[in-house]
């Protein structure tokens, strides 16, 4: 199975995001034994963070599903159909307390 570059990037994106996490949890346990407080993640982790957002962004953008047929009569698409029951099928909606009549005018 040949995994194309969108799907490669997209794990490397994944994996950097995790070791910016592990980092930051790491270098707050460094903080809380040196008894000092936490101003925000190192330069560095922000980074991580940023080119682990743009490599999972990339492959989201470029990595396709599969579109399935929008016809509820495509060969290709059987899971659009009318339920075995019907019991759960709504006919009641909020149109029935508009007037029937609307006389809308176009005023020039």
């Amino acid at each position: 199975m040949a995994m194309s570059l969108g799907f490669v990037v997209g794990i490397l994106g994944v994996v950097i995001l995790s070791h910016a996490a592990y980092s930051t949890v790491q270098y707050r346990g460094l903080l809380k034994i040196m008894e000092e407080e936490f101003p925000g993640p190192p330069l560095i982790v922000v980074i991580e963070l940023l080119l682990g957002l743009v490599f999972c962004m990339w492959a989201a953008l470029t990595v396709p599903g599969t579109f399935l047929s929008i016809h509820p009569h495509s060969e290709e698409n059987r899971i659009v159909s009318l339920p075995d029951n019907l019991d759960f099928m709504i006919f009641n909606h909020r149109a029935r307390v508009l007037p029937v009549e609307m006389d809308l005018k176009l005023k020039h």
